[in-house]
């Protein structure tokens, strides 16, 4: 009666779909969320995929695919935030917030001025119970796309995270990995839109890199815990809000921060045990900066 009741989530296709869903959102996020830690760019995920919605509701308007929309208003907040930072003295962290701000101001007009019997509320929200056979199809080819492009590319992109200077010195093109890593990140992005919709991707696009990076020391190790920890969050986020009746994306969420918070405060516990530690070491024999990654 209990192993019943525990598989009861299997036997509905809804809930089958939002497994699947969560199985093709989490390789592309979890990678990308490496690279977004490394390079500083958490404020970047946020960005583009809040200014994605004035393309999705104008895409709505104009009766073109949701995707599309998207992928193009996220190629233009990332293009334009590059743009303005290299050619003004403004850094890049405040043309972000400048340029997210300003198009989601837009997309939230546009949203509100509608008056349809279509709600776009899974937009913003997702809607992991409510995929079908094209929203899957569509993110399974978005995931395969960019997991093998940040597969392929894993040394060079890294490379290009610690240090663009070498990168380039090695004759690296740091322009392609760049606007590379942009196109990848609005085009994941658009995969996450049917699954935990605009504003909670963010969370995708960075705990589970933050997570990494507090657990492991390697950054091909950290590339796998990511997956693993993004994968677990999302299935066991659908899984358990079948029993709470909640709403999956931010069951997923909050799972995912309980998962950060116990990552976070395992290193802290560490880093005071090796402190005590030391005290009775050889000052001068110094371990290695807590936290850091090796290639």
């Amino acid at each position: 009666m209990i192993l019943e009741t525990l598989l009861q989530p299997f036997q509905f296709p809804f809930m089958q779909n939002a497994f699947w869903i969560a199985v093709l959102v989490a390789p592309p996020t979890a990678l990308l969320s490496c690279y977004l830690v490394l390079k500083g760019w958490a404020l970047m995920g946020d960005a583009v995929s809040h200014a994605t919605l004035p393309g999705v509701v104008l895409a709505w308007i104009l009766n073109l695919p949701l995707i599309v929309g998207a992928f193009v208003a996220g190629m233009t907040c990332a293009l334009l935030t590059g743009y303005l930072a290299e050619n003004s003295r403004v850094k890049q962290d405040t043309v972000m917030g400048v340029v997210f701000s300003g198009m989601f101001g837009a997309g939230i007009i546009l949203f509100t001025a509608i008056h349809t019997n279509e709600h776009l509320d899974h937009v913003l929200f997702g809607n992991m119970l409510g995929v079908g056979k094209e929203d899957l199809l569509t993110t399974g080819l978005i995931s395969l796309l960019v997991s093998a492009a940040l597969l392929l590319k894993w040394k060079d992109l890294l490379l290009h995270a610690f240090d663009p200077a070498q990168a380039t010195t090695l004759g690296l093109n740091t322009n392609l990995l760049h606007y590379g890593l942009l196109i990848s990140l609005s085009l994941t992005i658009v995969a996450t839109l049917s699954s935990v919709g605009l504003i909670l991707a963010v969370a995708l696009l960075v705990t589970p890199g933050a997570i990494a990076f507090l657990t492991v020391r390697s950054f091909g190790h950290m590339l796998v815990v990511s997956v693993i920890v993004c994968l677990f969050s999302l299935l066991a986020g659908a899984y358990v809000s079948f029993f709470l009746d909640s709403a999956p994306a931010p069951t997923v969420v909050l799972i995912l921060t309980l998962i950060f918070i116990a990552a976070f405060t395992r290193r802290l516990l560490e880093t005071h045990r090796q402190s005590r530690q030391r005290t009775d070491q050889n000052p001068e024999d110094e371990p290695q900066a807590e936290g850091s990654i090796l290639p």
